[in-house]
């Protein structure tokens, strides 16, 4: 299965030189990486909801998180790209089969044409190959699947005794354990969310009756895995292709693939200083190369343009971390900035909350870090960015209460 498609609309008008590697810099690779991301025209995927499923298929996972400072990872990283996004149209997609969660390096949604390549981590937890799963019993999970069997769809707080008995098999704590393991080898799906409560469905009620179910070999996986990485960044390397997945075989298997593409032409290797070794499709030397907008665009910092924290280090000098789980003191920009991308640089972070009650953006620090440029230019569209960001999250205005850099 080949995902990555040079000519495709979302890697076709760009370009890096034809010439030997050391042509290749920093510059070219930000400017590959931002235009496969979706993040250099105001609308690559289209509109709505089918923009929506077109851009997960691309993507291949957009995370899920808990946290509601601004609006949720998954809906903000959507309407990064999609200038017409609404939370609804995800939430449809999840109803009507097309998308479906589970776990990519964390909790996603993923595009249901891709389910049978989530086969190897759920038959990897069936078989007992998760510690976390240990206290879960062969009968809990005979008691959760009749009473879903019975009843149907069911939250976890379906499951909690009414009088919280101690002792009480019902008890929220071990249920939610063994639903979640059931989730996770794929017995349960997530069959619609009520607010951020996940609904449980037996899979057979869930998953499409069309749905290829054969897991991969490990060929097949670290070919997905593979392009995959090439279709979202336009360029890849070993380490992001095997971000977070264990075993030898996998790991040597794809390094074998990757010898393979570059002997066949598939694939070009190249070296930029200070990073590891970079494969590209040689096409992409050919296309004609496009700059990033004039926008400002605040980024989620769960963004997959920068969720690989080392690789936007290298490759676009910003040390960034979210710091909402440091300690308060020595937090240096705030509990959860956003990184500012303009042009083809990410210049700085926001660290904001919206408040829905009073319909009000708070940016309760502002930081530029880089050379803007024309900053009166920067200024103007970082508070249009601002406004939209606002309007983005329910709130009627936006303060920012503290500038630095």
């Amino acid at each position: 299965m080949i995902l990555y498609d040079a000519g495709s609309p979302y890697s076709s008008s760009y370009s890096m030189p034809k010439t030997s590697s050391t042509a290749v810099t920093r510059k070219i690779l930000r400017q590959a990486a931002l235009h496969h991301q979706g993040l250099t025209k105001a609308a690559p995927f289209g509109a709505g909801k089918q923009a929506t499923l077109n851009a997960l298929e691309h993507l291949s996972y957009v995370q899920i998180d808990t946290l509601a400072v601004v609006e949720r990872a998954h809906h903000h990283i959507l309407w990064s790209r999609i200038p017409s996004y609404k939370p609804v149209h995800l939430e449809s997609l999840l109803e009507e089969r097309k998308i479906f969660e589970h776990w990519s390096h964390a909790a996603a949604f993923l595009p249901m044409r891709d389910y049978r390549f989530a086969l190897p981590r759920m038959n990897a937890v069936k078989r007992g190959e998760s510690g976390w799963f240990a206290s879960v019993s062969e009968k809990d999970e005979k008691e959760v699947l009749a009473r879903i069997r019975s009843d149907g769809p069911l939250r976890s707080r379906d499951f909690e005794s009414p009088k919280k008995q101690q002792g009480s098999w019902w008890n929220w704590k071990p249920a939610k354990k063994t639903l979640e393991k059931l989730f996770f080898q794929g017995d349960l799906m997530v069959s619609s969310r009520q607010g951020m409560q996940k609904v449980y469905d037996l899979r057979e009620r869930v998953l499409p009756n069309y749905t290829d179910t054969r897991e991969p070999n490990v060929r097949e996986f670290s070919d997905y895995l593979i392009d995959s990485s090439l279709t979202a960044h336009g360029f890849t390397t070993q380490k992001q292709i095997t971000h977070l997945r264990q075993g030898k075989e996998l790991r040597s298997t794809i390094n074998a693939l990757l010898k393979e593409r570059i002997a066949e032409g598939i694939l070009i290797e190249f070296t930029v200083p200070g990073l590891p070794t970079v494969f590209a499709a040689p096409e992409l030397f050919e296309m004609k190369r496009a700059r990033g907008d004039s926008k400002v665009r605040l980024l989620s910092p769960f963004d997959n343009a920068v969720i690989h924290r080392t690789r936007i280090e290298k490759i676009f000098d910003f040390n960034y971390s979210i710091e909402c789980y440091t300690p308060k003191p020595k937090r240096k920009f705030g509990y959860f900035c956003l990184p500012i991308l303009y042009q083809e640089a990410l210049v700085g972070r926001a660290d904001c909350k919206a408040d829905r009650k009073s319909k009000h953006l708070d940016v309760l620090h502002l930081h530029i870090e880089s050379s803007i440029g024309d900053r009166e230019e920067f200024d103007s569209a970082l508070a249009l960015a601002l406004q939209k960001f606002a309007a983005f999250n329910g709130c009627d205005a936006y303060t920012v209460h503290k500038i630095s850099g």
